[in-house]
């Protein structure tokens, strides 16, 4: 008599951003069968590189904190340790036309925008939100009646203001306080970890050399990958495996399927989720980039970010990759982000890469009397409509369960961040808590 050895149980991970290449590399390492499935012609999601100029370089500006501790143990996990470098940074303010620099507490004190009593708010309301524990109580405050609340009407009007505008438009004023309580205790927690310096972190190489290694890894824990493979439909059959659609009406059967992706995504895909769950990932609403990457012949400024507050500047921020990564990366260049975050639906993602050009370097011109249209080695930019879910008021009420109504299909997606903003660092966590919490039992019944 012929026995025929158990089949195992095959998992699809729809999208290949750091969240599910963590999760099948951790699903992969447990002994299941993986295939990981990815939209776009190449793997990395937000932390994705390409070529500008004559570099290759991530798309979206990304660093480590020291208290990044996820990203760190994962980068330690793949063998990539001894390729970190941990550099201290500096920050810059740019209002009312003037540059300044806010990096300790000498030029806080000194910062002239703010009277005295104001920066002792500020720093009174920092202070405090880095102490708060009961994150879920904020839920139920609106962003800029906490903030005005705690640092005073004067300061919230110089500085958080401007700052919650540049960051999410007008959509700040249906955010809750956990936002600022989230931003406040990142950044709080790595200056602590740093003996109160500002260190950020990147491997040499940028997530090139990541994502390389965990596709590496992967092909050695013979995960299938699937690229290029927009998916139309996840229905669940009759004899409860799922068929998988592709846009190139190619078609794929799986046992379980674990969606990674924007809730946008889900609502129309995912043909057998409820109405109730339809509804509710349709109510989280997104914020979206319009991020431009800039090959300068020199740098710009000393700082590693400058924040905005003057609302005629069309960016978010200017970011100097170059304090950080070493230009010998980047072929003697330097590397600046200048990100703009809008609504999914903003105008801006309509307007021409040459309108949106002009427009950011007219900027540049106005903030960097030094700056000139002949340091332009390349200018290419980057639109992505749903990046970050907007943390509305009593957000994590409005989320359904990680665990669908649909057994063996589970949504396990950045919208699932409730007590930081969107960042690798969080990514990767959302991931490793799904396979210790909402995953684990699955994965064990499988593997049982």
């Amino acid at each position: 008599m012929i026995v025929k050895s158990a089949q195992k149980t095959k998992f699809a991970i729809a999208g290949g951003g750091m969240l599910g290449l963590t999760l099948a590399m951790r699903m992969a390492k447990q002994g299941h069968d993986v295939t990981l499935i990815e939209a776009a012609p190449e793997l990395g999601g937000l932390a994705s590189v390409w070529e500008i100029g004559d570099v290759v370089f991530d798309r979206h500006y990304h660093v480590t904190l020291l208290s990044d501790t996820r990203t760190r143990n994962l980068v330690e996990e793949i063998g990539l340790k001894d390729d970190m470098r941990w550099i201290e940074t500096k920050t810059g303010f740019y209002t009312d036309d003037q540059l300044y620099s806010m990096s300790d507490t000498k030029e806080f004190l000194t910062f002239p925008p703010l009277k005295l009593i104001e920066k002792l708010r500020l720093g009174g309301t920092i202070f405090y939100a880095s102490k708060i524990k009961n994150w879920k109580r904020l839920e139920k405050m609106n962003v800029a009646d906490w903030l005005t609340r705690w640092s005073g009407k004067g300061t919230f009007e110089k500085i958080w203001e401007p700052l919650l505008k540049a960051k999410l438009g007008d959509s700040y004023r249906k955010t809750s306080a956990s936002f600022i309580w989230a931003c406040i205790s990142r950044m709080y927690k790595a200056r602590r970890t740093g003996l109160k310096k500002e260190m950020f972190g990147y491997v040499t190489g940028g997530y090139s050399k990541i994502i390389d290694r965990l596709v590496h890894i992967l092909d050695e824990l013979n995960v299938k990958v699937r690229l290029a493979s927009p998916i139309t439909q996840v229905k669940k059959d009759e004899d409860g495996r799922f068929t998988i659609s592709y846009k190139d009406n190619s078609q794929q059967r799986f046992d379980k399927v674990i969606m990674t992706t924007p809730n946008a995504i889900l609502s129309r895909v995912c043909t057998d989720l409820s109405q109730d769950e339809r509804d509710r990932f349709d109510k989280v609403e997104y914020l979206g980039i319009v991020c431009a990457s800039v090959l300068l012949k020199k740098p710009l400024s000393p700082y590693y970010v400058t924040n905005i507050t003057d609302d005629w500047v069309p960016m978010t921020a200017v970011i100097e990759m170059t304090t950080i990564v070493d230009p010998a990366e980047l072929n003697g260049r330097s590397l600046v982000y200048l990100p703009k975050y809008v609504p999914a639906e903003h105008e801006l993602f309509n307007k021409s890469d040459e309108e949106i050009r002009e427009d950011f370097l007219s900027a540049l011109d106005r903030m960097y009397p030094e700056f000139t249209r002949d340091d332009v080695v390349d200018f290419k930019i980057s639109r992505v409509r749903n990046v970050m879910a907007i943390p509305t008021l009593r957000y994590s009420e409005l989320l359904p369960p990680m665990k669908s109504s649909v057994d063996g299909l589970y949504v396990v997606n950045s919208s699932y961040i409730l007590k930081g903003n969107l960042n690798v660092n969080e990514s990767i966590t959302i991931a490793e808590e799904a396979m210790e919490t909402v995953l684990k039992d699955e994965l064990a019944k499988v593997t049982a």
